[in-house]
């Protein structure tokens, strides 16, 4: 925990600590409801004016198994979900046992008493509060409650050691319940009330939190799953089609829910094929739509993709990856699946891939993928991670006078339109509505088979030629368009440690630790994988060594995805890699030990 100079205060016989953040831990098995633990205290965090951010783990087995949340809490920036806890909240001695070693030297462990048997070896390092959680709840409720109310019990646990505010997590589990019958929202508050009230044995100290000064901004708080679903509606987007696989799946099921309300309609479909062709229908017809998946179902969307670049049909693609191959580690992250989303598919067929780096950022990058779409009659790709997907953060409340957009079909009559027009500027098209009357008679098709600027299909080397060209050179367009890409910390260095999509904060955190201890690092981040935006080479110039940090394998030559691509794209030997697949998120010393070994 992080203390603030403010000095302690004296409750009784218990001091209160005033402390700035705090990362908690909370261990047991899926089935003990310990997300939705982690879920109450960042909503409250984001209710409270205060920064927070989460991380889990879940099995990917029907029948369930050990599984964590973390959240770090802070009254100032919090970039990621902390490298050690705090406190540990475990249920089981398997919890207590793989976890641990996570916990900082001196930090607390509150465990269930009925269930974990602390180890001597450990009594002497970490600070030791036993609750018979499991006994104490079925008092509480009764005898059913042991399994479904402990959690609660908990919550209240951790509510009391930090002096949280009880009249709004009063409301969370009222709101959480509130759609249940009224004896569940008595079951869940009688638990929460009697788990508040245990005076915890043990604890010398309890805490609270320094007041987060945001000058009464409005905060939201979501998952990265959530922000991409409303960006999405934000966006205009009022058709999408999918198929569900984790962890997709949340997306698809909110876009099912909300878009009815807005005069939409999601569409679950046999399959993935069929959810892109769906979607590509849907988008044909005036309008841009939607689809995702996660990397088994992006394989299967990459025929249809490659017919959106040969027809130049804007669609928005949402791939939240997750660990690969095959069906691989469906609740593990991993960046895997940055080659097929530049590459997928036969032919030449470019597209864009954006990959968003925060949860605020995931619902802005939606608006941004639609708009991209359109302007240039072009497939996008946003990917996300399973990290950003299930973790939760607060952000300011957006404008949503301002962001929202109607994109509704323009039936406005034209002359003569030419969907594939060579002499167009930098090659950007747009399509007509069908139903839009062209004056001259002479309406355009849309194919899978390359054609003319009527798209009617065409046999002649020429024309593909000069298609394939218009095609790429849109894109070179965008990229000269793309907003310039800053550097975290000094222009210049030993170290610029490079990244994408979810691992910006970790890499934020990991330049600080560094050059507090006098290390001549930076860091980048590249938002837009394809194109690139123009320029990278001026920052990389900087810096004697580039260090690509990303969590996916090496490969055969010792480069992840994004460094490979790099030094494809710069021929510059400097650009080097640091990789890791073992399904969890960067920790912050942890890139920072790995770029420095890398930069020897």
């Amino acid at each position: 925990m992080s203390h603030t100079s403010a000095t302690a205060t004296t409750q009784g016989s218990q001091k209160v600590s005033t402390i700035n953040e705090s990362i908690i831990r909370i261990a047991g098995d899926s089935q003990d409801g310990i997300q939705a633990i982690g879920g109450f205290l960042a909503r409250l965090a984001g209710r409270s004016e205060q920064e927070v951010m989460t991380f889990m783990t879940i099995p990917s087995t029907i029948s369930g198994g050990p599984s964590i949340f973390q959240v770090r809490i802070g009254s100032g920036e919090v970039l990621s979900a902390g490298d050690e806890a705090d406190v540990l909240l475990c249920f089981y001695d398997h919890s207590y046992e793989n976890h641990i070693s996570s916990l900082k030297r001196g930090g607390i462990v509150l465990y269930d008493s009925d269930h974990v048997t602390p180890k001597e070896e450990f009594l002497g390092t970490y600070r030791h509060v036993g609750v018979a959680v499991s006994s104490l709840t079925v008092e509480a409720i009764g005898g059913t409650g042991r399994d479904k109310g402990k959690n609660i019990y908990a919550l209240g646990l951790i509510a009391r050691m930090f002096d949280l505010d009880v009249p709004k997590l009063t409301r969370l589990i009222e709101e959480r319940f509130g759609g249940k019958d009224p004896s569940v929202v008595k079951n869940a508050l009688d638990c929460f009330n009697a788990g508040y009230g245990h005076q915890l044995q043990g604890l010398l100290e309890s805490f609270k939190f320094e007041h987060a000064d945001l000058s009464g901004m409005q905060q939201v708080v979501m998952s990265g799953n959530e922000a991409l679903a409303y960006g999405i509606i934000a966006a205009g987007v009022r058709f999408g089609a999918g198929y569900p696989i984790t962890p997709w799946s949340e997306i698809m099921e909110l876009l099912r829910r909300e878009l009815p309300k807005y005069g939409g309609t999601f569409v679950q479909t046999e399959d993935e094929i069929a959810a892109i062709s769906m979607a590509l229908g849907a988008s044909y017809g005036g309008r841009v739509a939607v689809t995702g998946s996660s990397g088994p179902g992006i394989s299967l969307k990459t025929e249809a993709l490659g017919w959106a670049s040969m027809a130049e049909m804007p669609v928005v693609i949402i791939d939240v990856q997750r660990g690969g191959p095959s069906t691989g580690m469906p609740t593990n992250q991993e960046q895997s699946d940055l080659n097929i989303a530049c590459f997928g598919g036969h032919g030449d067929s470019p597209r864009v891939v954006l990959a968003p780096a925060s949860v605020e950022d995931c619902f802005y990058t939606a608006i941004e993928a639609v708009n991209i779409a359109r302007k240039f009659s072009t497939p996008v790709i946003i990917l996300s991670d399973q990290a950003i997907a299930t973790r939760i953060e607060a952000f300011p409340a957006p404008d949503l006078k301002t962001v929202c957009q109607d994109i509704s079909p323009d039936f406005t009559p034209v002359a003569d339109h030419k969907p594939y027009d060579l002499s167009a500027p930098d090659g950007i098209t747009r399509h007509i509505a069908p139903g839009t009357r062209v004056a001259s008679g002479k309406y355009p098709v849309a194919t899978g088979l390359e054609h003319d600027e009527l798209g009617h299909p065409t046999g002649s080397g020429k024309l593909h030629t000069l298609m394939n060209a218009k095609r790429r050179n849109k894109l070179r367009k965008l990229a000269e368009e793309l907003p310039s890409t800053k550097i975290y910390g000094a222009p210049e260095g030993l170290v610029l440690i490079v990244g994408w999509g979810s691992s910006k904060g970790p890499i934020e955190e990991a330049v600080k630790l560094g050059r507090q201890q006098g290390e001549a690092v930076s860091g980048l981040h590249i938002k837009y994988i394809n194109p690139l935006p123009n320029g990278l080479e001026k920052h990389f110039s900087g810096f004697t060594h580039v260090v690509v940090a990303e969590i996916n394998d090496e490969g055969l030559y010792g480069y992840g995805q994004l460094a490979s691509l790099l030094r494809a794209r710069y021929c510059d030997p400097r650009i080097k890699s640091v990789t890791k697949t073992d399904g969890l998120p960067w920790k912050v010393r942890e890139i920072l030990q790995r770029a420095l070994a890398a930069a020897k």
